[in-house]
């Protein structure tokens, strides 16, 4: 007679079979385009790519997100698509000429038109692949690290524009794009690694880094967004160690933080301090930094800089004319824009339009380039810059009940995206990190919402 074999429950404990446990993926493996973005960032600024990297990234992620479907969405991100789906209707106004501009359509108007497109769909996928990669295949401590990294990568770039403002060299991309689409002012400002540019905001040349950004505004809405990831990563989530080299950081950092002569980036560190203030887990604590920390400036060399940047407001005059245009000409077609700058009769100075032998100050930008919500109004229209302004004022009411360190820091962030709107153009890098900083908030609120994510 056959004895049956026991059944698994009549087994002792210690003979029962244990499940294999789950192997945690690496975050290089799942998240591999965003570590490749935000670490190798100068490998991208030096091959001519910078900012533009992530629409070459948005490839591999968006064949990630069609093995992953179905594809959660963020709440609220049903304005982005509208102001995507918005972007393509302007293409059919790129041939218009508006009243008080001249131009006829050109290649380098489609693009400049298609290249901003692929950036916002690549930025709309780089948020959904975020989005719905586990907190496993990347923890949100380690993507706030990343962008940490990204920081004193950009500290180091504006060390060598004040150190060697002259510093440029000619990219392998601008070595194969064909001269009149590397020609173009705007392309050329992607492409061609430049360490400063040199400006007359003092009243003569002056340097103000820009490696590894596009231009130095890029470089001060970077830095200024960075520096709150890098000090909730390195010292709000660091040992020791890591929060005495952030201090050492945060002193070197000062120095081309001045030197870059930006009022909004200077503005913006200020509202960043208030907010730390008011919102931080140790109020009076961060006071006393901010005041002890404002006292040291105000007693170094640096100071006489600021106080000479704010002596010649050179800018405003430039600012006034370009953004009173820009209103102007998008009135006459408030719904769709433009679909691209354009260029204005005349500038603050003379109604003679561009530089001349006689008249070198008579250049002025094209409308549109002092700031997202501008750019937004002529391309776009009213109806692109409320989806626009909607979008990110909805993601400060969504998550400012957000009270973890990643909370506020997001919410600062967006909070300064609406300030920024007004004086930095956001494309390409700087609107990249308010999305990512967008990504960041919404995987840390499902983490809190779902408990399978909570571990």
């Amino acid at each position: 007679m056959s004895i049956p074999a026991p059944r698994a429950a009549a087994l002792p404990a210690a003979a029962r079979p244990r499940p294999r446990p789950r192997r945690r993926r690496r975050p290089a493996r799942a998240a591999w385009p965003i570590a490749a973005f935000l670490l190798g960032y100068p490998v991208w600024w030096a091959l001519g790519l910078g900012g533009l990297s992530v629409v070459v990234l948005a490839v591999p992620m968006a064949v990630a997100l069609w093995h992953r479907r179905p594809i959660r969405a963020p709440k609220g991100f049903g304005l982005w698509a509208l102001l995507l789906a918005g972007y393509l209707v302007s293409a059919l106004a790129l041939a218009e000429t508006p009243d008080g501009t001249y131009g006829e359509l050109a290649a380098g108007r489609v693009v400049g038109y298609l290249m901003r497109l692929a950036v916002y769909v690549s930025l709309l996928i780089m948020v959904l692949y975020l989005g719905n990669l586990t907190h496993d295949e990347l923890p949100q401590r380690t993507l706030v690290r990343w962008l940490g990294v990204l920081f004193l990568t950009a500290v180091a770039g504006g060390l060598l524009g004040v150190l060697a403002p002259g510093f440029a060299f000619t990219s392998p991309l601008e070595m194969a794009l064909p001269s009149s689409i590397g020609g173009n002012p705007f392309v050329a400002n992607l492409i061609h690694p430049t360490a400063a540019q040199m400006q007359h905001v003092l009243g003569h040349a002056a340097p103000r880094p820009e490696a590894p950004f596009e231009w130095a505004n890029a470089w001060g809405s970077d830095v200024s967004v960075l520096v709150i990831w890098f000090v909730v990563g390195w010292w709000t989530y660091g040992g020791p160690y890591r929060r005495a080299a952030a201090v050492l950081v945060l002193a070197a950092a000062a120095v081309p933080v001045v030197y870059s002569l930006n009022r909004g980036l200077w503005i913006g560190l200020g509202i960043s301090a208030a907010y730390l203030v008011i919102r931080g887990a140790r109020p009076l604590l961060a006071g006393a930094v901010a005041a002890v920390a404002a006292a040291a400036f105000l007693l170094s060399p640096l100071s006489t800089i600021v106080a000479q940047r704010l002596d010649n407001p050179q800018s405003n005059g430039i600012r006034a004319f370009t953004v009173a245009a820009t209103v102007r000409v998008a009135a006459t077609s408030p719904v769709i824009g433009y679909g691209n700058t354009r260029n204005a009769y005349g500038s603050h100075r003379t109604v003679t339009t561009g530089r001349s032998p006689w008249c070198v100050e008579c250049g002025h930008p094209p409308l549109g380039s002092d700031g997202q919500l501008w750019l937004l109004l002529i391309s776009q229209g009213f109806a692109g810059a409320l989806l626009y302004v909607a979008f990110f004022a909805g993601a400060v009411r969504r998550y400012w009940a957000d009270r973890t360190p990643i909370g506020k820091a997001g919410t600062l962030v967006m909070i300064l995206v609406l300030l920024y709107m007004v004086v930095y153009d956001g494309l390409i890098s700087a609107l990249t990190l308010y999305l990512i900083s967008f990504a960041l908030l919404w995987r840390n609120a499902a983490r809190t919402s779902d408990p399978g994510e909570a571990r």
